[in-house]
């Protein structure tokens, strides 16, 4: 998501750039003293993981985002907020989406079938009426719709009481393909009571927090004094394990969309063409510790526990993949097969790090008790993904969906294991699936994360090359 206050624009006063100059003498230091060792609720330390995403990860999930199976991505931008009366869409022409012509969507991934990975739901009649469709311009005709219907995946499992995120219907209508390549996430200019509404509605109603504990740095917060949100953490590790994950996870999402806002920000535009690059003093504003009282830090270290938490789902579902059965069809056997080989190689990766999060510590306690807690973190989670309905900037609307969706896969993945162990070799499963948009955002959400870390060691290099 390109975002201001998480999406919110930066102030640009020269009193701040002055200030500037003067802290970032000292600023990497304290940014790497602080961001490093062990993570809270894990035995992982932030060093390992940088050099693990950095030598094995980030490269080939780079290369992996650019195939054509996870760079189109089908979303509809246009159902309405289900909380509150929208407040307008963002007119800025950076929070613009274009959506992908029909004619440039490979003929196997437009055919219709949410689940047309299956080698099974691959036939030469299907590809025809595709292919036909296609020509005459159809679409979105009767005969499209006839064709979406009848290439629905026979053994589709309807697993929604396993999903803990609001999916779009991908034969609506309104559903389109976007290119994720030509739609980068990055900062756009939407800002401002829209975008904070939207921070503060995930946080203030769905972190399991009591009205009467306020966040750091929260606008809305009574004066505290020299408190600095150490009552706020005080309360949080109070909680049980669970509920800190969940925090955990959304601060780390919040923060990395942060960094890509800082990573891709708008420099500069001469003759209309924008220059777009790493902005110094936007990274110092929301993640210095000094600015923000020791929030900063705190935040990019939920970074590294959100990305172990995806990387251990990476690791859960490599069994899903690897069957003979499953093929990421475009259309395209020669690619196809190579994507396969990445993805395959990737998860090889996944399960090769030495320090993975264990699921199992969660919900362990008594058998009711625990589905109980489980069933409301996942209805959390799932009116989070139902927020994102409600961001007034469509560029931001697209990836904050994809990531809360790529981040509720990787939740329903972790809590699926019985049933990714029993999946037949030769035959869809009947017990747990994937969409094909569940592992396009799955994938695409990962490669955020992997990004937003080496960004925060791309940062640490430029601040210091400032000194």
């Amino acid at each position: 998501m390109s975002r201001g206050v998480g999406w919110a624009g930066a102030g640009q006063g020269a009193a701040a750039a002055l200030q500037l100059l003067v802290t970032l003498s000292f600023l990497p230091s304290v940014v790497e003293a602080q961001v490093t060792g062990v993570l809270d609720d894990c035995l992982c330390d932030v060093d390992s993981i940088d050099n693990f995403n950095t030598f094995k990860i980030f490269p080939k999930i780079k290369k992996l985002q650019e195939r054509d199976y996870f760079r189109y991505y089908k979303v509809n931008l246009k159902r309405p907020c289900p909380f509150w009366a929208e407040d307008g869409h963002c007119s800025i022409k950076d929070c613009h989406v274009e959506p992908c012509p029909e004619s440039k969507i490979p003929v196997g991934i437009k055919a219709g079938s949410s689940n047309k990975y299956l080698k099974v739901a691959n036939n030469t009649k299907e590809l025809e009426d595709c292919e036909q469709a296609s020509k005459l311009g159809a679409i979105n005709s009767t005969l499209s719709n006839q064709s979406r219907e009848a290439f629905i995946d026979w053994a589709r499992y309807d697993d929604s009481q396993d999903h803990f995120c609001e999916l779009d219907d991908e034969r609506s209508p309104a559903a389109q393909y976007v290119d994720l390549l030509l739609n980068p996430e990055r900062y756009t200019g939407y800002k401002g009571p829209s975008a904070w509404r939207v921070w503060n509605s995930i946080y203030e109603e769905n972190c399991f927090k009591p009205r009467s504990v306020y966040r750091p740095l929260n606008p809305l917060a009574p004066s505290r004094g020299e408190d600095d949100g150490e009552s706020f953490y005080t309360w949080l590790e109070g909680l049980c394990l669970e509920k800190r994950v969940f925090y955990k996870l959304i601060s780390g999402l919040h923060a990395s969309i942060n960094l890509h806002l800082c990573a891709n920000y708008l420099l500069e535009e001469t003759w209309g063409k924008p220059t777009w690059g790493p902005n110094m003093k936007e990274f110092k504003r929301r993640f210095d510790p000094v600015e923000t009282k020791g929030e900063g830090p705190r935040r990019l270290k939920n970074l590294y526990f959100l990305y172990l938490i995806e990387l251990r789902a990476l690791s859960k579902v490599a069994p899903y993949f690897e069957r003979s059965i499953v093929d990421l069809y475009t259309g395209n056997v020669k690619e196809d097969a190579d994507t396969k080989t990445l993805l395959l190689n990737i998860f090889k990766d996944t399960k090769s790090f030495p320090m993975h999060f264990d699921e199992k510590s969660m919900f362990a306690g008594d058998k009711k008790g625990a589905k109980s807690l489980k069933e409301e973190f996942r209805l959390h989670f799932k009116n989070i993904s139902r927020i994102m309905d409600c961001v007034g900037c469509d560029k931001c609307r697209l990836w904050g969906k994809l990531q809360t969706q790529g981040l509720g896969t990787a939740l329903k993945i972790l809590f699926s294991e019985k049933e990714i162990q029993k999946l037949p070799e030769n035959s869809p499963s009947k017990g747990f699936q994937l969409t094909r948009q569940e592992i396009v955002a799955l994938l695409n959400a990962f490669g955020r994360l992997s990004t937003s870390i080496k960004e925060l060691q791309n940062f640490k290099v430029l601040l210091q090359h400032s000194r």
